[in-house]
């Protein structure tokens, strides 16, 4: 008996090794293929960064997206940026460039729509970089890249 433990051990100590080599080389993994992503996303005029963990979300989520002339942000079919967070309205806010600046307003949702801590109902606000806008249970910072 006094044999076989340290061997069974032993055998258990190699697995947790590999086990944790194996979750390095995958973070690695995933943190090259976002990176690939983002090369793109950076060419843009400005995009939304999720802030959330995607762990702790239980639905469908990227963790950027891409700011066009005009974004209806919501779970409906016209939106653009479609999430389907249950705490999403059908069309929750827009966000839209005019000239060179880009504004959000809320589209009257049932939950409200923060920008920075700050309910923006029946407002249009501008977008600064570096703004965080909640919508639902998610949390967005707007990015707006150096041309």
């Amino acid at each position: 008996m006094q044999e076989i433990l340290p061997k069974i051990l032993t055998y258990l100590f190699v697995i947790v090794v590999y086990a944790f080599i194996y979750t390095i080389i995958r973070m690695i993994f995933l943190d090259i293929r976002t990176m690939a992503r983002k090369k793109n996303i950076t060419q843009a005029e400005g995009y939304l960064k999720l802030m959330n963990l995607k762990t702790d979300i239980d639905f469908s989520v990227n963790e950027s997206y891409e700011l066009e002339k005009d974004n209806l942000i919501g779970r409906g079919p016209k939106c653009r940026i479609r999430i389907a967070d249950p705490a999403l309205s059908s069309t929750h806010c827009r966000i839209y460039k005019a000239e060179d600046t880009f504004f959000i307003e809320d589209n009257d949702s049932a939950n409200g729509t923060l920008l920075n801590g700050e309910n923006i109902a029946d407002e249009v606000v501008e977008l600064i970089d570096g703004d965080k806008i909640s919508i639902g249970s998610l949390m967005f910072m707007f990015v707006r890249p150096e041309n």
